[in-house]
């Protein structure tokens, strides 16, 4: 009944916004409420499940959003985005612009979540594709694989850090095995990616993007541009100051912050690494180097600030309402009918780990809450058959990447920002997602073969 109820519940939701043009949260919020009633759940806690699955979505991330996008708008106003955009382009040449993104998306997606990577990239993405001539969708693709495959295989992220702790594997061995999964992942689901995607869906790559967020990328005399150090260190300041948190943590703190007696400088580097503070610290500093430091007025920032605000509130919404539906769904029981589904199977644990984070994935949205239900389904099996853990963290963490749909805050994301219909997300975002989940799987096995 469950599961019939999610199929129902997609359904509904691709014909509201598909054939009857909905506005997508107004859309989403609907199916959340229907579907929410086809589970069965009591009348009286259907609204507060669906508050709950907003707040939860966005209480974070609005912090995140919101300051990433006045940064992101700062930065271009003041002529950093494209100078940075002529810079890499004349360093790299066009032909290797694809490689260049993708790798800098991939360092820079190691120390941040996938949303705020995403929120960052995005304009000096767009800025890069407007002065290259190329479809803003030709470095999309790449740098948003190699955000996802940082978010899915590498700790400090969420989902392996929390495997790993549950199924006693260690943070490094992951590490270390997890970038040997993520780049051959990264690449293929990149730049081979975008080949295929421009030939069965090439009606996206006409697409111009949402670019209201950011702005005009201001072109300016050389003189009058800020230079390429300061627009790239303004634009990076967040990575810098998570990545110091995560190296401290790592090195200084064996990957935790310590909960009892943490000393004033254990306080002070997690409080700096905290996404929402370390990006209005970036503002701060944007508002110093873009503006003042510029000989700009305070209102001519402040208007700027308001501006990007403005641009990205359905964003926001929207990805409010993708929350809603997934907070519905796991508190409608979807995750546990899936997880009987599972037990009793007598398939290689690393597959099996993989096929429950898949399930898990497509029923429930979120990747997280996918792989940490499906180490706790997969355990038992896993040292009884002596499977390395680090490669276990891997298998699920490449399980709970596959098949991102309307359920999950990263494919409105994607949708609303490269500006493209449901049904051309689900071509490209949905198969990009889907392809590093397989790629991640084989990765696996093949290394299961060395490391048994």
């Amino acid at each position: 009944m469950e599961i019939l109820a999610l199929v129902i519940g997609i359904l509904f939701l691709l014909v509201l916004i598909i054939q009857f043009k909905m506005n997508t949260f107004v859309s989403l919020i609907l199916t959340s409420a229907l579907t929410a009633i086809l589970l069965g759940m009591p009348l009286t806690k259907i609204a507060t499940s669906i508050e709950t699955g907003i707040g939860s979505q966005l209480g974070e991330l609005s912090l995140v959003f919101g300051f990433g996008a006045m940064l992101g708008r700062l930065v271009a106003d003041a002529g950093g985005a494209h100078k940075i955009a002529t810079t890499l382009i004349n360093k790299f040449g066009r032909k290797r612009l694809q490689l260049a993104i993708m790798l800098a998306s991939f360092i820079i997606g190691i120390a941040l979540f996938f949303e705020v990577g995403m929120v960052l990239l995005v304009p000096i993405v767009f800025a890069i594709a407007v002065e290259a001539e190329v479809p803003i969708l030709y470095l999309g693709i790449p740098m948003a694989a190699a955000l996802s495959v940082t978010h899915g295989f590498l700790p400090p992220h969420p989902a392996p850090t929390a495997i790993a702790a549950a199924l006693g594997a260690s943070d490094g061995k992951v590490l270390l095995f997890g970038i040997i999964v993520a780049v051959p992942a990264a690449y293929i689901a990149g730049p081979l990616f975008t080949k295929l995607a421009e030939k069965f869906a090439p009606s996206a790559f006409k697409q111009k993007g949402n670019l209201s967020s950011l702005g005009e990328v201001k072109e300016m005399a050389p003189e009058d541009e800020p230079s390429f150090g300061v627009s790239v260190l303004t634009s990076l300041f967040p990575v810098i100051l998570m990545a110091i948190t995560t190296i401290y943590k790592m090195t200084v703190d064996g990957g935790t912050t310590p909960t009892k007696n943490p000393s004033m400088l254990d306080q002070l580097v997690a409080f700096i690494g905290d996404p929402a503070i370390a990006m209005l610290i970036s503002l701060l500093f944007a508002m110093w180097s873009m503006g003042w430091a510029r000989k700009r007025a305070t209102k001519d920032i402040m208007e700027t600030v308001e501006n990007a605000v403005k641009s990205i509130a359905m964003l926001l919404l929207v990805i409010g309402g993708g929350g809603a539906f997934k907070q519905v769904l796991i508190d409608g029981g979807v995750g546990n009918e899936v997880a009987k589904i599972f037990t009793n199977s007598s398939i290689s644990p690393l597959i099996l780990g993989w096929l429950v984070a898949v399930v898990l994935r497509v029923a429930l949205g979120s990747a997280t809450v996918a792989a940490l239900t499906a180490a706790g389904i997969v355990a038992p099996l896993m040292s009884a058959a002596g499977v390395d853990p680090a490669l276990m963290v891997l298998a699920i963490g490449a399980g709970s990447l596959a098949a991102s749909h309307v359920n999950d805050a990263g494919f409105w994301m994607f949708r609303e920002y490269f500006d493209l219909t449901v049904k051309q997300t689900l071509s490209i975002w949905t198969v990009l997602e889907t392809v590093i989940s397989v790629v991640g799987i084989c990765m696996v096995m093949i290394l299961n073969m060395f490391f048994h």
